[in-house]
């Protein structure tokens, strides 16, 4: 990037991270509404304690919140830590994503989609550990369409490929291993296995690799505090969508550069 270019990219960062807030700000009603079949439009926010509408000066995401310390404007009723730092999460998630493809301008609007509903799923498999066909079904169609705006085949078909191997092998593991995850995990792998193959093949291994390893300790460090057992469910969705992430922003090449070692 050069010096005349900078300002352009920080300007477009800047304006992408107020979007992924917004964004955030979404995902929070969408995690709230969509496992109890409610509509994500309507009726507007409310708390749920006094059912006082939201004011549009206090709906500013993270702002809002730091406003009103945390209660509500009307009842005084405490409002969750978890509604900025979703906000702030995400809008940091689409800085990196524009800083990953500010190069490829055309793969944007993909990734950011992913963002968003990889935020989603993993904040819904948090709260009920499940992972929504009316989210993770739509989303093959649309990220296939705005992956195909790249304008490189080679890289679409990866993707495909990607895709159809990565839901296979969690099917057999899902098949082999019954109870170790959940058949929305599988279809959540084939989402992942595309938008990771679509970088390369050795984003989608460190992906797929990283997914497991972090769940894993995850796990154990549950077990290690005493929070779950050997037998306890732990959502798996967010580590999938943590390791894809990890390994597109950059961790990637580490599994480009052992395929080159198998290679020779």
């Amino acid at each position: 990037m050069t010096e005349a270019e900078l300002p352009m990219a920080v300007a477009m960062a800047l304006l992408v991270g107020v979007l992924g807030s917004a964004v955030g700000s979404f995902l929070n009603v969408v995690a709230h509404r969509v496992p109890r079949g409610l509509s994500v439009v309507n009726p507007p926010s409310a708390c749920p304690d006094c059912g006082a509408g939201i004011r549009s000066r206090h709906n500013v995401p993270v702002v809002g919140w730091l406003v009103l310390r945390g209660r509500c404007f009307d009842c005084g009723s405490s409002i969750s830590a978890r509604y900025p730092l979703v906000e702030a999460g995400v809008a940091a998630l689409f800085v990196l994503a524009a800083l990953r493809f500010g190069d490829e301008p055309r793969l944007l609007p993909a990734y950011l989609a992913f963002a968003g509903i990889g935020g989603a799923l993993a904040l819904i498999d948090l709260d009920v550990r499940r992972l929504p066909n009316s989210i993770v079904l739509p989303s093959y169609p649309v990220l296939g369409v705005l992956l195909a705006l790249g304008g490189d085949a080679q890289a679409l078909l990866r993707a495909a490929l990607g895709a159809a191997l990565l839901f296979v092998f969690y099917l057999v593991v899902a098949m082999v291993a019954v109870g170790a995850m959940g058949f929305g995990d599988v279809k959540l792998a084939g989402v992942i296995g595309g938008m990771t193959a679509y970088v390369s093949w050795g984003t989608l291994l460190s992906g797929a690799f990283l997914g497991f390893f972090l769940g894993a300790v995850a796990g154990l460090l549950l077990i290690a505090v005493r929070r779950a057992g050997r037998r306890s469910a732990v959502p798996f969705g967010p580590f999938m969508l943590l390791g894809a992430w990890t390994a597109v922003l950059g961790a990637g090449h580490l599994g480009d550069y052992y395929l080159a070692l198998l290679a020779g």
